[in-house]
């Protein structure tokens, strides 16, 4: 199996699972809140960081995949050298996009948040454990965007 289709399957079970556990927590929260009568503490808090998550590494499957939201206007319009050319082009762009802003921003950030012991305020876990997904799901992209480049897949659709 080669590392594509594993980060492809690892992707999708994780970012499911992520899904799962948010949906129970929020389940919770509104039995907790409307049936219980007491508000569980940590369920606003664990909702968010979870989004976060899923949002990120959902995102990153997305775009791996190439089923994310483009504009391809341009792109029907190309000859098929044409548009190597630009998909070339836009992996380069979004490689270092990439790692600029998720890979060493997120870095940045996580170091930051962890020496600086910020611990989240219901969950009393450090927020750099948050903000861990950041830098992954810049690592994910940068391996997509590089692996389209060496093996280019045009979809004509």
């Amino acid at each position: 199996m080669t590392i594509r289709i594993f980060l492809d399957k690892f992707l999708a079970g994780f970012v499911t699972v992520l899904m799962g556990v948010l949906v129970v927590n929020v389940l919770w929260q509104v039995i907790s809140r409307y049936l219980v009568g007491h508000p569980s503490p940590f369920t606003d808090e664990l909702a968010g960081f979870l989004l976060i998550w899923v949002g990120l590494l959902g995102a990153t499957y997305i775009t791996g995949n190439k089923e994310h939201l483009a504009i391809d206007l341009l792109h029907h319009k190309l000859s098929p050298k044409g548009k190597l050319k630009i998909n070339l082009i836009i992996n380069i762009l979004i490689t270092l996009f990439a790692l600029v802003v998720l890979v060493l921003g997120g870095s940045n950030l996580v170091y930051i948040t962890l020496h600086l012991s910020q611990l989240s305020s219901a969950l009393q876990i450090p927020i750099g454990y948050v903000y861990l997904v950041l830098p992954l799901s810049g690592i994910f992209i940068m391996y997509y965007a590089i692996y389209d480049i060496f093996y280019p897949q045009i979809k004509d659709s």
